[in-house]
């Protein structure tokens, strides 16, 4: 299993910056990417951002891009996802999750974090 853990959330003002953390331990050598994805209130969970272990190749949502930036230190078994310009609308609880291989299909999930974005 892989055990993953955000942290970083808070409250912040329209236009302001936070940071979110993804720390993974336990079999870590089994995951081949890790995705950011956040769910609002009275809405369906949406994919924002992604990063591959090895490589590092980024995809994110149409939303984001621009604002958002996902980042990993591997030594560290840690994905970041650095959020500026922060928008009301962005305001979610935040879940990283883990996935196996290049098919994408997440199979471990954090326990998420609220972002919080006033206007």
């Amino acid at each position: 299993q892989v055990q993953l853990v955000e942290s970083g959330g808070g409250l912040v003002q329209a236009g302001g910056s936070l940071r979110l953390s993804c720390a993974a331990s336990g079999r870590t050598f089994s995951s081949y990417a890790i995705g950011w994805f956040r769910q609002a209130v009275g809405k369906e969970r949406e994919f924002v951002a992604s990063i591959r272990w090895s490589g590092g190749t980024t995809l994110y949502t149409d939303s984001v891009k621009g604002r958002f930036t996902i980042s990993r230190d591997n030594p560290k078994n840690t994905v970041y996802l650095q959020m500026n310009s922060l928008k009301p609308e962005d305001t979610a609880v935040y879940y990283c999750a883990s996935a196996p291989n290049f098919l994408m299909s997440y199979d471990y999930w954090g326990q998420g974090t609220q972002v919080t974005v006033s206007s």
